[in-house]
């Protein structure tokens, strides 16, 4: 058995996994998120700011303390789309190596997608047949077929952070914002489709917290409660009936669903419309809602 501990740094949270592998399972020992926001205002000026540079550093500093008490054997730690846009991202790798004296790895899209598929395919049955999974994260959608063959994975940069920072400037958004948000999506999985089967004959899986949030939503969970979340199937119906949903509230009324992170109120609506307007276009009749994603991959590779 070892002892592992895998850190995933997106353009919105920063997640930490300490687990013990043992005959590739993953039985965790800590699983703690944080919302950062890394990427915020990176689609826009491609640097990260000095605010969100120290409010990953306190969140690291942390982790470091917790992995340290928990005798991890081994660290990983990633790096994902809001890193790889930076132009100053020397000044990140610095921060990290001083805070948890590893270097961070900034992956490529396509690594993302395998190390996500990896997670996924710890706690689920992926050989039955095609499968699809999508991680939507802050500032890229990664999506990677597998079961049919070998794995094909593209990293779509549209995200929950990225569209709303991009089009949904109003509270809530405008019909023309929403619009926008749509069309700039439908562009993206349109150049997808050159490197990913995209149909509605694969078994589609969602991983993450845009697709968490909304299955606790759509299953009227009083509480977030993963155990419920975790494999559950949620329709296109009841994806379609969350995001509108969403999309009408306030800010306000948002944070008061007891579902939802705070960290997520803000960008949730961006996140629901990537998710409703990939099923529709690739004509998935329902998502299954996965718990287990790229930080499990992670704590899975260096086993």
């Amino acid at each position: 058995m070892t002892r592992t501990a895998g850190i995933d740094c997106g353009t919105n949270s920063i997640r930490l996994l300490v687990a013990d592998v043992a005959d590739g399972r993953l039985t965790d020992v800590v699983r703690e998120m944080r919302v950062v926001r890394l990427g915020q205002g990176v689609d826009r000026t491609g640097r990260l700011t000095p605010e969100a540079l120290e409010r990953t550093r306190a969140a690291l500093a942390d982790y470091a303390a917790t992995i340290r008490d928990r005798g991890a054997d081994r660290v990983r730690m990633v790096a994902t789309s809001a890193t790889r846009d930076a132009t100053n991202r020397d000044e990140f790798v610095a921060m990290v190596e001083r805070e948890l004296g590893v270097v961070p790895e900034v992956i490529s899209g396509a690594e993302e997608a395998e190390l996500s598929y990896a997670g996924a395919a710890s706690v689920l049955d992926l050989t039955a047949g095609p499968v699809l999974v999508a991680d939507i994260g802050g500032g890229s959608t990664e999506l990677v077929r597998g079961g049919d063959g070998p794995l094909r994975a593209f990293s779509m940069d549209v995200g929950c952070v990225r569209m709303t920072e991009r089009h949904l400037h109003d509270d809530p958004p405008t019909a023309a914002q929403i619009e926008a948000t749509v069309a700039d999506l439908r562009a993206a999985i349109a150049t997808a489709r050159e490197h990913v089967p995209l149909d509605a004959d694969a078994t589609f899986i969602g991983v993450a917290g845009t697709v968490t949030t909304i299955a606790a939503l759509a299953l009227g969970l009083d509480r977030y409660d993963p155990e419920a979340i975790h494999g559950s199937s949620i329709s296109a119906d009841q994806v379609d009936a969350v995001t509108a949903r969403l999309l009408v509230m306030t800010r306000d009324e948002r944070a008061a669903l007891p579902v939802m992170h705070p960290g997520r109120v803000d960008v949730i609506g961006g996140g629901a419309l990537v998710l409703r307007t990939l099923m529709a276009e690739i004509g998935a009749a329902a998502v299954i809602a996965s718990e287990h994603d790229i930080l499990d991959g992670i704590a899975l590779s260096i086993a």
